[in-house]
């Protein structure tokens, strides 16, 4: 047998943890095109800087961008039991969710609180998706399953997706796949083929633009699907890039562990549609969320306006929010928004704080910074531009 060393399988400048964190089929490929930072999760490699974030920002809100989210893993429920199953592990309501359709879900604990904020998606009468945000949830769904007397199959499946975003992405999905594709609804999906790539589509994506997510069902031809995309997107301005936090946070979107965590429960957030205690159906979590929404919360989420010098980056850290000299809450996500020409945040504070036009203060070591509460969404309250087609 021939001795092979390392050095002549890896590449000298090859990137890398090592490898328990995994790499997605689309990982040489952003590299190749201008990825130059990473981010973890889900385990997993996902590309958070191509040089400047306000082009980038600039570059989905005016064409389009190209995004490798494949660590948004997918926990694939399945088997005779698999719709009561998944109604089991969320307090929304899915007995009308038809195949072919998704839906934004919370995940929650027996006490209520949030454990992921993923997207669903039905592809068949007993098989789903779940399509996550960061944590575990496949091992609480396995652990679940185990004294749940259901016939369900729980695992992670071989399904990568991308997000493609902008208010172009819909000229280059017709490009890519034809004029039928514009029939395709908001939160809705489609099996598909590109040149023989086995593809799930669906009009869904984390921008708060008008966008699609193409799920890839074979990781051995990511980088041929990534090449395919950018080429028919070339036309229409179409660039690689990384999910946009002024775009997400302009629309008020959530991401898990900044702006929720297992600590926080759907009623802070406002996301009172998410959750149906009067249900039928059993979920984990019922009693308690029944006794939150009976007993009210302490705390809400909030926007706010920051009255300082625009950020240069996003908060790496919560900033604490005071009121007359107390602690009242923090700063979850912050960023300067270029469109708006304001700082802008979302923020946790107690109920008594939250109302409209109430004034709070940053703590910060050049004394403190005054913190405004305004309503959220900041751009685009209906959605008028995700759901557009």
């Amino acid at each position: 047998m021939t001795n092979v060393t390392p050095g002549s399988i890896e590449k000298e400048d090859e990137f890398g943890f090592g490898t328990q964190i995994r790499k997605s089929p689309y990982f040489d490929a952003t590299v190749r095109w201008g990825a130059k930072g990473f981010s973890v999760y889900n385990h997993m490699y996902i590309p958070r800087d191509f040089r400047d974030p306000v082009q980038n920002f600039w570059n989905l809100v005016n064409d389009a961008i190209l995004c490798d989210v494949a660590a948004e893993r997918q926990v694939e429920i399945t088997g005779p039991d698999a719709a009561k199953f998944m109604q089991s592990l969320t307090p929304r309501d899915l007995s009308e969710m038809a195949v072919g359709q998704c839906k934004y879900i919370m995940i929650t604990n027996e006490d209520g609180g949030i454990l992921n904020d993923p997207i669903l998606l039905r592809l068949a009468e007993n098989h789903f998706w779940i399509s996550l945000a960061d944590t575990d949830i496949l091992l609480w769904a396995q652990g679940v399953a185990v004294h749940a007397g259901l016939d369900v199959s729980i695992r992670e499946p071989d399904v990568s997706p991308l997000q493609l975003q902008g208010p172009q992405s819909g000229e280059v999905m017709k490009k890519l796949f034809g004029e039928s594709i514009m029939d395709l609804r908001y939160y809705w999906l489609r099996e598909l083929e590109l040149d023989g790539i086995p593809l799930i589509v669906s009009r869904t994506g984390w921008s708060s633009e008008l966008g699609y997510e193409l799920y890839l069902l074979d990781g051995t031809r990511g980088d041929e699907l990534w090449e395919k995309i950018m080429a028919a997107g070339e036309p229409f301005g179409l660039k690689p890039g990384h999910t946009s936090t002024i775009r997400r946070i302009e629309g008020g979107m959530l991401s898990y562990h900044a702006d929720a965590d297992s600590s926080t429960n759907p009623y802070e957030l406002g996301m009172d549609r998410l959750v149906n205690p009067d249900m039928d159906a059993d979920f984990i979590g019922k009693a308690a969320l029944k006794r939150i929404r009976a007993n009210g919360v302490s705390r809400k989420e909030v926007g706010l306006r920051i009255d300082t010098a625009p950020l240069k980056k996003p908060n790496t850290r919560f900033w604490p929010l005071s009121k007359d000299g107390n602690t009242v809450g923090k700063v979850t996500s912050a960023v300067y928004s270029p469109r708006l020409e304001q700082n802008i945040a979302l923020a946790m504070v107690a109920i008594e704080h939250a109302e409209i036009g109430t004034e709070l203060e940053i703590p910060t070591t050049s004394g403190p910074v005054k913190a405004t509460v305004v309503e959220k969404p900041f751009f685009d309250p209906k959605k008028q531009k995700a759901t557009s087609s």
